[in-house]
């Protein structure tokens, strides 16, 4: 199995406060990982760092078999975030365009020259596959301003999938939605990272089984426990969420016997 991010160190500062000092990590092509923690874990700047849009203040590591660090620039940062897929708090949509243009949108990454200016036939045929898997192509020609919060996360979702992207990076995808409608995003999202690798900070403990098999904790920019998800259980989450709880890894030290290897799934 090839690894879709592979860190030896991965350390990122804000000021003289070290936000995130990872250890030995890797994520291989395929998996369904959740990242959980109390605010300020680091659990939104990882994405970022791993997206390339936040630098590493100091870092050896590889996603999509792209060096992160100062190194990541031009066209080979380009590459890596045509191949990135995210889902973020924000959605970023145009909100006075229809729900379809939204979707076509996402297609634009991997499109050149003219191509960009207007879509073609067969990019609107597959935005509105995109949107078919989400149910909403009854919606396609609706502005998204005018679509409930649940709704927008599913056009964020099928924008995301004209990407067809090979790293899924989803920041709190659930965010101020009903608990019905956040567990049906979480079933979309997963649904819609067949083939992927999909990477998720979850909010909602309760929403892990839906999106993950693997979740990797972090309390203080440092990783807590890194477990199959059948093995996380109350009394991890009790020590992640504990605001005097230190029972922390070690910075450096090895997640297990084997650090390079992930859990078995």
């Amino acid at each position: 199995m090839n690894a879709c991010v592979d860190i030896d160190h991965l350390v990122r500062h804000a000021g003289e406060r070290a936000v995130l000092d990872l250890p030995p990590l890797r994520i291989d092509e395929g998996e369904r990982v959740a990242v959980i923690g109390p605010n300020g874990a680091g659990k939104s700047t990882l994405l970022r760092c791993l997206s390339g849009f936040a630098t590493p203040t100091r870092v050896h590591a590889t996603v999509l078999g792209r060096a992160l660090g100062p190194e990541l620039h031009g066209a080979s940062m380009r590459a890596l975030r045509r191949e990135v897929g995210q889902v973020m708090q924000g959605l970023h949509l145009v909100q006075r365009l229809s729900a379809i243009d939204n979707v076509w949108i996402g297609a634009l990454g991997r499109l050149r020259g003219w191509h960009s200016w207007l879509p073609r036939a067969g990019e609107l045929a597959d935005a509105e596959r995109a949107l078919a898997a989400v149910g909403l192509l009854g919606k396609a020609e609706q502005r998204t301003d005018h679509l409930s919060g649940g709704e927008r996360q599913r056009v964020a979702i099928a924008r995301m999938l004209m990407q067809r992207p090979r790293l899924i990076l989803a920041d709190e995808p659930t965010a101020s939605l009903d608990p019905l409608a956040a567990a049906e995003v979480c079933s979309l999202l997963a649904r819609a990272a067949s083939g992927a690798t999909l990477i998720t900070v979850v909010h909602s403990p309760g929403l892990l089984p839906l999106l993950a098999d693997r979740v990797i904790g972090l309390k203080d920019g440092r990783v807590a426990f890194d477990k199959r998800m059948g093995d996380v259980g109350d009394a991890e989450l009790a020590r992640l969420y504990r605001p005097d709880d230190s029972s922390l890894l070690p910075l450096h030290g090895p997640l297990s016997s084997h650090p390079r290897e992930a859990p078995a799934r």
